[in-house]
């Protein structure tokens, strides 16, 4: 049988039941976040000038719980646009996969880096290319209890030997939690 909605219609997602034997690592980035981001203007360049700006992120389960999809909207000055993070999680490897999507450039999907929680810090790494040079990337999420949960991304150009801080953010509740 075929179903056919009005357009008009506005359709709400339908919660899944949760695998449970999905991991928590990511649970404390679900929900809908305002963000303070911090970017370096120039990247493994010598710089130390850095741009702040806004954005917005929401983030749902996907997977039963072993990933997680977020939709992001960045106001860089002067230009805004959407990006989106999906991870997901690898119980066999027991590591996290995450890719990023800019949709300024829709048809390429970012080189995952790879990684995993321990003591509430998830570190992820990859290779990849910039600028036609070979680098190491880096991604540092910070969930401490009772903290605003952070994220840190750093290359390296040396094969990991030192690390160049290039974006941070910090994320605020969009909805503050009731006293």
């Amino acid at each position: 049988m075929l179903l056919s909605f009005p357009t008009h219609l506005q359709i709400e997602t339908m919660p899944l039941p949760p695998d449970i034997s999905a991991p928590s690592d990511f649970d404390f980035i679900i929900g809908d976040w305002l963000v303070k981001h911090e970017r370096l203007n120039s990247r493994l360049a010598n710089c130390d000038q850095w741009t702040s700006f806004e954005g917005q992120t929401s983030t749902v389960r996907i997977l039963g719980g072993f990933g997680n999809l977020e939709d992001n909207l960045l106001h860089f000055p002067g230009d805004s646009f959407r990006a989106a993070a999906m991870r997901s999680y690898c119980a066999r490897t027991r590591t996290w996969s995450i890719w990023w999507l800019d949709g300024r450039n829709p048809t390429q999907l970012d080189t995952p880096v790879v990684g995993c929680f321990e003591n509430q810090t998830g570190l992820f790494f990859a290779d990849d290319v910039l600028d036609g040079q070979a680098i190491r990337v880096r991604f540092t999420w910070t969930a401490i209890a009772g903290e605003n949960p952070r994220w840190e991304q750093a290359f390296s150009s040396d094969a990991g030997a030192t690390w160049e801080t290039n974006w941070k953010m910090e994320f605020f509740p969009a909805m503050p939690a009731s006293a």
